[in-house]
């Protein structure tokens, strides 16, 4: 079993395909198709399952995968390391919505003056596909809302924040001295879509107080909920950081529920076989240390 066998597999597997495989190394099919029997001969075990012309991963195979790619990773970031080592170097970082809107320009400002000679490219998406982008190596490390799934990814907190419920400033809720959660039960939700930390952590609390909705309008775009909640349209549940200047403008005002709380935690995350460098902990130490301006 050689480096080389890794770096077939992984193709395989992103691929799904021997035939596309073949086509992306620029080298035969039968090749393709020898290294991975060795790769199974070699473990006892088939990796892949051949059904109707199409394979599938076997459990041992999605077992395989992740030590595969980070393998392949690994002496792909030496082969940079050492033969660029005068040369500026890079980092993939992956972002959720929120931070992506109102910490991330002040980290990547922050960094791009502790370290002007690395490039720091970075995808702004839902946790989720954040999340898996992590786990397939596109990224080499990421700032998420919510929490994470797989066992194979490291989770460190730096930043506390909360939700918080809105509303149009000229609801009757607001002349209420208390607001109960039962109040709100048959509102009208705006809220993000399914599979964002802001999402998960609102269902998660209102469940816990026996309300489930179906809401009115599911969006990535929090300015778009908020100007819905503007119209009086119906209520939502965003993170204080993203409605704070729109709550001061007057343009939405904050309904104050008695017994409802959603504090949360923003986490870096990396896979737990990353190669940790020194400029992606220079950018985790200004996660932790920095106050952007945006806070």
């Amino acid at each position: 079993m050689t480096l080389r066998h890794m770096k077939i597999f992984v193709v395989v597997c992103k691929e799904k395909s021997i035939t596309l495989a073949a086509r992306k190394l620029y080298i035969s099919q039968p090749a393709v198709s020898n290294a991975i029997k060795e790769l199974e001969n070699f473990y006892g075990t088939p990796l892949f399952d051949r059904i109707s012309k199409k394979i599938y991963l076997t459990v041992a195979g999605d077992k395989l995968y992740p030590y595969a790619l980070h393998i392949v990773s690994l002496f792909e970031e030496s082969e940079t390391s050492l033969k660029n080592a005068d040369a500026s170097g890079q980092l993939k970082i992956g972002s959720s919505l929120t931070i992506g809107t109102h910490l991330m320009p002040d980290y990547i400002r922050e960094f791009t003056s502790r370290c002007p000679l690395v490039k720091a490219f970075v995808t702004i998406d839902s946790s989720d596909i954040i999340e898996q982008m992590v786990l397939n190596n596109e990224l080499d490390f990421a700032l998420i809302e919510g929490l994470v799934h797989s066992q194979h990814i490291v989770s460190e907190d730096f930043i506390h924040d909360e939700l918080v419920v809105i509303c149009d400033v000229t609801n009757p809720l607001l002349k209420k001295e208390i607001i109960i959660p039962e109040d709100i039960a048959n509102l009208n939700f705006l809220m993000r879509e399914k599979n964002s930390g802001t999402r998960e952590l609102a269902d998660s609390v209102l469940n816990l107080h026996n309300i489930s909705i179906t809401p009115l309008w599911e969006s990535s775009s929090s300015e778009a909920i908020i100007r819905g909640v503007s119209k009086g349209i119906g209520i939502s549940i965003l993170p204080f950081q993203i409605v704070q200047d729109y709550i001061e403008k007057g343009i939405v005002a904050q309904l104050f529920v008695d017994g409802l709380s959603f504090p949360r935690q923003y986490h870096v995350i990396y896979h737990k076989n990353k190669f940790l460098t020194p400029a992606l902990l220079e950018f985790m130490k200004i996660c932790h240390t920095f106050a952007p301006i945006s806070i």
